[in-house]
């Protein structure tokens, strides 16, 4: 499976004057490469979670359907299932009524009957389905262990911003971004 993300979000899980304050700015020298680390922090920790902490829109790309008839949506959590479609030999696209899956928001899965779907021809890439996912489209919709790890985050990556890891070492998130992201991790198996 391949994810695409095709609507970015429209805002982020903090805004430049959340995060100066939190900072104790108060010149807007910085403006810009804070509003940097904010974005770095937002995709840094949906890539821990694999969640998507605002709304956003994705392309969900399979070569086949799962025989068992249930699909992990990730980046999660699901709100919607909003096209699907299954390609031919030629490439032709044949557009599927997005009532035949069944959404299971609490676990973030689509459920489908798979006799029910067209069966795509084309040998790879032949199913796309497009989701929305996120908390929401504010926010405040964010659960506030996320904001606060976004916040924390963009505080080191400041406060920091000479420091690099030595060849070979992988740089560590610090030990409070990883408790408050640690209960929302969506580890796979």
């Amino acid at each position: 499976m391949t994810s695409i993300l095709l609507i970015a979000p429209a805002v982020e899980p903090l805004s430049l004057a959340e995060a100066k304050a939190f900072l104790r700015m108060e010149t807007g020298d910085d403006d810009a490469l804070i509003t940097a680390l904010i974005a770095g922090a937002r995709l840094h920790i949906e890539g821990q979670t694999q969640l998507a902490l605002i709304t956003q829109s994705w392309r969900m790309v399979f070569d086949r359907w799962p025989k068992h008839g249930r699909i992990a949506v990730r980046p999660a959590p699901l709100k919607a299932v909003t096209a699907a479609r299954v390609y031919d030999l030629h490439g032709n696209a044949q557009t599927v009524d997005t009532q035949a899956f069944v959404p299971d928001l609490g676990a973030s899965m689509l459920a489908f009957v798979p006799w029910a779907v067209p069966v795509p021809t084309r040998i790879a890439a032949g199913i796309e389905l497009d989701v929305t996912v996120g908390f929401g489209a504010a926010a405040a919709d964010v659960p506030e262990p996320l904001r606060q790890a976004v916040r924390l985050l963009v505080a080191h990556w400041y406060e920091n911003r000479g420091l690099i890891a030595a060849a070979g070492e992988t740089a560590l998130l610090p030990s409070t971004v990883t408790a408050l992201i640690a209960p929302y991790r969506m580890l796979s198996l």
